[in-house]
């Protein structure tokens, strides 16, 4: 009597860390948690953060990206770098974290010393459009993170939501 075994292989789409859904949930939680609409993945955006990051690879230096003639570039901008590895979520997590330092009733930060203004940006209203890139680092093997926004958020006299 021959016996046959047959082995059924199920294979299921793994979502890859970092995904763009990655990226979005993690702005859109934080933005839902203030009343403000979700963002979108745009993909012209997100290739604006893929150059730019490719372009800070080298160095991975916390140094907005820049127009042409140094003015500030087309979208608001985050940035995030760390010595070892970095997911989305904790790069989004770091720069939500600066809600701490956020006074919503003066619209500045808390303490002069504190930065809040990526905080700002990711829940900056008018900001409907994400595009977000990460890479190594060639010089020290850490992980550098670069979110756009389109239309740029943080203008003076404006609150973020």
């Amino acid at each position: 009597m021959k016996i046959t075994t047959i082995f059924l292989v199920f294979i299921a789409p793994i979502k890859s860390q970092d995904s763009p859904e990655d990226f979005l949930a993690a702005h859109n939680e934080a933005r839902a948690d203030v009343g403000v609409g979700p963002l979108t993945w745009d993909v012209r955006v997100a290739l604006y953060a893929t150059t730019y990051a490719n372009h800070r690879r080298g160095d991975c230096a916390l140094k907005n990206s820049e127009g042409p003639n140094g003015e500030p570039g087309p979208y608001g901008e985050n940035l995030a770098w760390n010595s070892g590895s970095m997911s989305a979520a904790e790069a989004v997590e770091a720069w939500v974290n600066q809600k701490s330092d956020y006074d919503y009733n003066s619209n500045t930060c808390a303490d002069p010393l504190t930065n809040c203004l990526s905080y700002t940006q990711v829940v900056w209203r008018n900001s409907v459009k994400l595009g977000c890139a990460k890479v190594s680092c060639i010089n020290d093997g850490g992980t550098y993170i670069t979110c756009n926004y389109d239309p740029p958020g943080n203008i003076v006299g404006q609150w973020p939501y």
